[in-house]
């Protein structure tokens, strides 16, 4: 016991070192993929493309043959995958609901969740195909 008292202090880093380890990812925020990397899910493991933007936005733009489904629908949805281990390719206009839209996905037992890095910014930057809907 007087070993545990004496070195206190490197009972501590050790405890916060490792913690530091796990606190990103109880964080719910995810890294994204590159654009060329979601193409690559899509056409190698038939990812589904999840668009996460309301209606309105993803009328003026969105990737060919995503799935609407607004952020705030996402708990309810009907249209999401059943196989859980099938990639989804999560993305917004900009990345950043999509990151939440991910972890949420997540919590629902979705085991192969990505988010779209730049979201459809990026996607229109690297020329790749935007459906309009009327």
């Amino acid at each position: 016991m007087s070993f545990l008292i004496d070195n206190w202090y490197w009972l501590a880093a050790a405890a916060i070192s490792g913690l530091a380890l796990f606190v990103p990812g109880l964080g719910g925020s995810r890294a994204g993929i590159a654009v060329q990397d979601a193409v690559r899910l899509i056409n190698r493991e038939k990812a589904v493309v999840i668009d996460v933007c309301s209606k309105d936005e993803y009328a003026t733009g969105h990737v060919a043959g995503s799935r609407n489904i607004p952020l705030d629908q996402l708990d309810t949805a009907k249209n999401l995958p059943t196989n859980k281990d099938q990639p989804l390719v999560v993305v917004c206009a900009t990345g950043t609901r999509a990151g939440r839209a991910a972890a949420q996905l997540t919590k629902l037992g979705h085991q192969n969740v990505h988010v779209l890095s730049g979201g459809m910014g990026a996607w229109r930057e690297a020329n790749l195909p935007v459906e309009k809907t009327a």
